[in-house]
Formats: structure tokens, C-alpha cells, sequence
């Protein structure tokens, strides 16, 4: 298993993975990656044999109530993949990259389904409520 950024070529291929997991065009993917990247924003891959069967977009933030902390936007592994310590190795990436850093910790908004998956890996659920005003219908 490698796990590493992806080269801005390679972000086509990552697509019918984020699929699995994002409603978006192929279009609407591959410009916000390149939007988010102005900020530092990554999109990691992991490959098993050459094919990228996981995907996770992480981005540095630094806010006065969290400080300097690396937040993981998407993980997806692949459906016939799962299982398989894909999922483990992207966050094995995350805390690698977020501890070369000097990082203090390492966020995320997880899905219900996926709670068991984080909470095996270390993550401990925030008390602070993430909340949504939507600014069009």
C-alpha cells in the first residue's frame, strides 16, 4: 500500500472514487480540487498495485478556537475495497502529515455510518455542533 498527494494529472482518476461518496460533476470536482489548492488544500492518494483504490482531501487550517490543525474534508475507499487497511493507511497519512507540521490535532465532519471507523482509529467526537445557513435555495 502507498499513500501520497496526488499530482494535479492524476486528480481525474481520483473522480469516480469521490463519486462513491460526493453528488458533483466530474467539472465541478476537478475545479474545486484546483480552487483548493490555493489554500493548501491536498488530495491524497492510495494505491494497491498501481490503482488508486482511496482517496482523501485534507487541507491546513488555523483558527483561534481549534489552532493550527490539518482537517480532512473527504475519505473515500473504494467500495470493492473496503476492509482491506486502506482507510487506516490515509489516516496513517494524515497524522504523519499534520504531526511533520507541528500540528495540534486533526479534524473532520464524520458521517453517522462512519463514527465506528474513526473512533477505531483514535478520533473522539468534538462538542462543538457543526451548524449550516444555507445562503440559496
Amino acid at each position: 500500500m502507498l499513500t501520497r498527494t496526488l499530482r494535479p494529472d492524476e486528480w481525474p482518476g481520483a473522480y469516480p472514487l469521490i463519486a462513491q461518496l460526493r453528488t458533483l460533476s466530474r467539472e465541478a470536482f476537478l475545479t474545486s480540487v484546483q480552487i483548493q489548492t490555493l489554500n493548501g488544500y491536498m488530495l491524497v492518494g492510495a494505491f494497491n498495485d498501481r490503482a488508486l483504490v482511496g482517496v482523501m482531501g485534507c487541507r491546513p487550517v488555523h483558527t483561534l478556537a481549534r489552532g493550527f490543525h490539518l482537517h480532512i474534508d473527504d475519505l473515500v475507499v473504494d467500495e470493492q475495497c473496503r476492509r482491506a487497511g486502506i482507510g487506516k493507511a490515509l489516516l496513517e497519512f494524515a497524522t504523519r502529515e499534520a504531526q511533520s507540521r507541528a500540528m495540534g490535532a486533526i479534524f473532520l465532519d464524520a458521517r453517522q455510518e462512519a463514527i465506528p471507523f474513526y473512533t477505531r482509529h483514535d478520533f473522539i467526537p468534538h462538542t462543538s455542533p457543526s451548524m449550516k445557513k444555507p445562503l440559496t435555495s
